[in-house]
C-alpha cells in the first residue's frame, strides 16, 4: 500500500541530522460504561504501523483480524473503471469493511514550486476519492521552522491550506489537520509553530472554509497536556480521523515523536478519558493505531497486525467499549 512520500516518519528520517481491532467484525454500535453508543470504527493502517503492502493484502489482514476499515489506496482508486470500483466497494461491504480517511497528496510545507505542482493534481485526486464516496482527507502540520516566524508560517499555512480545502470542498470532502505536540519536536527548530488543539482551531478560522476539522491523535493530545474537556469542545463533524497510541514511561520533555507504543501498552495515556470523550461527542469516523514503534516494525507483518488488533481490543475493553 503506497503512502504519500512525505509522511511524518519520512520527514523525521529526512531531517534526522537536525532532530537529536477488535476481534470481531464491525458491530452496529458498542455501548460504553456510560451507556452511550460507540459510533467510530477501527481501521487497519499498514503504513502507520510501518509496513507496505497491496490494498488487497491490507483488506485480507483487516478482515482476518477483525478491523472495521482500511486505508484507501488513492493510486488504485484513480485507475479503476466504474465497474471495477463497484466490485471493490461491494467486496469491502461483504467483509464489513469501509474506507478510512485519505491522506492529502499535496506537499504544502516546503517549496512553492512543489506545492503548486501538487495543487494542480489535487482536483483529479479528489475526483477519484469522490467516486469511491470517500469524504475524509487529512494531513499533519509541521510544528516548527528554522526560517519562518510563527506569524509568517501561520500566513503561509492559511494561504496554502485554503487552496487545498477549496478544491476538496468541490468534491464533498472535509480536511482534517493534525497538530504535532512533542516538545522535543517543536523546540527542535528556531521558531515553534502550531502544536496544540487551540492553536489549530485558530489556524482553521484563518483558513476560513467550512470543510475543516481536526486529525486528532491521543499521542499529541497527551503531549499537549490536554484533557477530555478539550475534546468535548468539538462537534462530531469537527473530528475527521483519529490516531490512537500510548507513550513510553518518560517525562514529557523527553518524548520523541517517532518512539511511541501501541494503544494501552503502558497506561501512560489515559485510554478511558480519551475514548470516553470521543464517545461523548458522538464521533463517528475512523480510528487507527499509529505507534511509530521499532519493535512492532521488526515483527512479520501478520504478527504486527495481530498485536495491533489485540492492543485495540484491550484499549476498548478498558474504556468499557466491547
Amino acid at each position: 500500500m503506497k503512502t504519500h512520500p512525505l509522511s511524518r516518519r519520512n520527514f523525521i528520517t529526512w531531517t534526522a541530522a537536525g532532530f537529536a481491532a477488535l476481534s470481531t467484525a464491525r458491530a452496529p454500535a458498542a455501548a460504553g460504561s456510560s451507556g452511550t453508543a460507540r459510533k467510530f470504527y477501527t481501521v487497519l493502517s499498514l503504513g502507520r504501523l510501518g509496513f507496505s503492502g497491496t490494498f488487497q493484502e491490507s483488506v485480507e489482514l483487516a478482515h482476518r483480524y477483525g478491523f472495521e476499515g482500511v486505508d484507501p489506496d488513492q493510486s488504485l482508486l484513480a485507475r479503476l473503471s466504474d465497474d471495477d470500483l463497484k466490485r471493490l466497494v461491494d467486496d469491502l461491504a461483504a467483509r464489513n469493511l469501509r474506507f478510512g480517511a485519505a491522506g492529502l497528496p499535496v506537499d504544502f510545507r516546503r517549496h512553492e514550486v512543489a506545492f503548486n505542482e501538487d495543487l494542480k493534481r489535487l482536483p483529479a485526486a479528489a475526483r477519484a476519492l469522490e467516486r469511491a464516496q470517500i469524504g475524509r482527507v487529512s494531513t499533519w502540520v509541521l510544528p516548527c521552522s528554522d526560517t519562518l516566524t510563527y506569524l509568517q508560517n501561520f500566513r503561509l499555512h492559511a494561504c496554502r491550506l485554503r487552496e487545498c480545502a477549496k478544491i476538496l470542498a468541490d468534491h464533498g470532502q472535509r480536511l482534517g489537520l493534525e497538530y504535532v505536540a512533542p516538545r522535543t519536536f517543536w523546540r527542535s527548530q528556531r521558531h515553534p509553530f502550531v502544536h496544540t488543539l487551540s492553536e489549530m482551531k485558530e489556524l482553521e478560522v484563518a483558513i476560513g472554509t467550512d470543510n475543516l476539522g481536526i486529525q486528532l491523535d491521543s499521542w499529541h493530545w497527551y503531549n499537549a497536556e490536554e484533557t477530555a474537556a478539550d475534546i468535548e469542545t468539538l462537534r462530531p463533524q469537527d473530528v475527521i480521523t483519529v490516531d490512537f497510541n500510548d507513550a513510553p514511561r518518560q517525562p514529557l520533555d523527553q518524548l520523541q515523536d517517532d518512539h511511541r507504543e501501541l494503544p494501552a501498552a503502558t497506561g501512560v495515556i489515559p485510554v478511558q478519558e480519551f475514548l470516553g470523550a470521543l464517545v461523548a461527542i458522538g464521533y463517528d469516523g475512523p480510528i487507527q493505531a499509529e505507534p511509530f514503534n521499532a519493535a512492532l516494525r521488526a515483527m512479520p507483518v501478520e504478527a504486527a497486525v495481530e498485536a495491533t488488533a489485540a492492543a485495540l481490543r484491550k484499549a476498548f475493553e478498558e474504556a468499557g467499549l466491547p
